[in-house]
């Protein structure tokens, strides 16, 4: 009789400890909803902005910005292409300089013979090639007398001079050219100090 009421309360510590267990499962589920719910109320907002639909883009606006871009994007090509079309010929033109150099020499040289045959033969070679360059928008650059700017001159030398102002171009060594606006060759010059002292 013993066995069967110590197998009784054995039973019952038994029902006590799964009774046990079952309460401490739902106190933590208990828990973790609570966990939840407190979250939910701390940021009552939040599921709201996800739920939101994004804001619908201004398609007016986008369009024009494009077109601009786009008009913008055109002309700069243009731009480019025009300025590829100009200056094409910068490196053959660079390249007779020499050769129109070395003719004005020789006509500086031969002056006192301007009605020698060959002289004037010279003298139409080297009128025909100025035509040619200035046909194709080149023009010399006028330095002597002017104010040394180191843009357009390339300075040799500085030398003193009674005649010309301090800081002015007073003799040119190489002539100086512009292609279309913009500097082809620098003229090579020299500069006068002033007065001598």
């Amino acid at each position: 009789m013993e066995d069967a009421k110590d197998q009784t309360e054995a039973e019952d510590l038994k029902g006590q400890d799964a009774q046990g267990d079952q309460d401490q499962n739902q106190d933590q589920v208990q828990d973790t909803q609570d966990g939840q719910n407190e979250n939910n109320l701390e940021d009552p907002e939040e599921p709201k902005k996800a739920e939101e639909p994004p804001a619908e883009p201004d398609w007016k606006d986008r369009y024009a910005r494009a077109m601009a871009d786009f008009d913008n994007f055109r002309k700069r090509t243009a731009r480019d292409r025009e300025d590829l079309v100009k200056f094409a010929a910068s490196d053959v033109l660079k390249d007779v300089l020499p050769t129109v150099d070395n003719l004005a020499r020789a006509l500086d040289e031969a002056k006192d013979k301007a009605e020698d045959p060959f002289v004037k033969g010279v003298k139409l070679v080297y009128d025909g090639l100025l035509k040619t360059l200035a046909d194709h928008g080149a023009t010399p650059l006028d330095a002597i007398g002017e104010p040394f700017d180191a843009n357009f001159h390339e300075a040799l030398a500085q030398l003193p001079s009674e005649d010309v102002e301090e800081g002015h171009v007073m003799s040119e060594v190489k002539r100086g050219w512009m292609l279309h606006g913009k500097l082809l060759r620098a003229a090579q010059v020299v500069v006068s100090a002033g007065k001598k002292a």
